[in-house]
């Protein structure tokens, strides 16, 4: 009995046999391949990931062509909001030079009262003309400090180099002793309102000999 129960285990045992060989023949063949082995480590992309690829590089060219637009129309915006905000201040400080050159006749009628006025009959001997003339000149340094409030300055270049921006010349002429580009006559008196030249000054220019 003991050697067929022996028979029996090692029939069973050899029967078994096979079938391990089997499976571990199976695991080796199913288990990692190296590059080498299997030859197909990286496939080519199939169609739909073309596509996607495709998609994905117009989706970022349309993107990066809407920021560019985008921040070229921000600048252009603040171009636009600079170019307003100026327009705005300069209408502020020259909005009134109609009104400024229209004043500055009433300043030359006063700076001409003054100048055609005798010297040596102004005295307490002759009140009446002494008050008119006190007055006229009370009232034409008033005037200049109004126009200067508001920015306007007076221009009296008198032996300055000529300046075409400030001034306008009415006659040139060789004058002994003064250097020939310079204004010898200030015949009107000019004013800039702001720094910007509303009136240039009438000047008589030296020229040389």
């Amino acid at each position: 009995e003991g050697s067929v129960g022996e028979y029996s285990h090692v029939l069973t045992s050899l029967r078994a046999t096979p079938r391990l060989l089997c499976t571990a023949a199976q695991q080796k063949s199913s288990g990692p391949r190296t590059e080498e082995e299997n030859g197909t480590q990286n496939p080519e992309p199939s169609a739909a990931e073309k596509a996607f690829i495709e998609e994905k590089t117009q989706l970022e060219e349309q993107l990066k062509d809407v920021t560019d637009k985008y921040k070229r129309a921000l600048a252009d915006t603040e171009n636009l909001r600079q170019r307003s905000q100026k327009m705005i201040n300069d209408a502020k400080l020259y909005g009134i030079q109609g009104f400024c050159k229209d004043l500055l006749e009433v300043a030359d009628i006063l700076e001409k009262a003054t100048e055609s006025v005798p010297k040596t009959e102004i005295s307490t001997a002759n009140p009446h003309l002494k008050n008119l003339y006190d007055g006229l000149v009370m009232t034409e340094v008033q005037i200049q400090k109004v126009f200067q409030k508001h920015g306007l300055d007076k221009l009296n270049p008198d032996g300055q180099k000529f300046d075409p921006y400030e001034h306008e010349a009415v006659f040139h002429a060789p004058v002994e002793g003064k250097e020939a580009g310079t204004i010898a006559v200030v015949t009107k008196v000019g004013y800039k309102l702001h720094g910007r030249t509303l009136r240039p000054a009438l000047v008589g220019v030296v020229k040389a000999p």
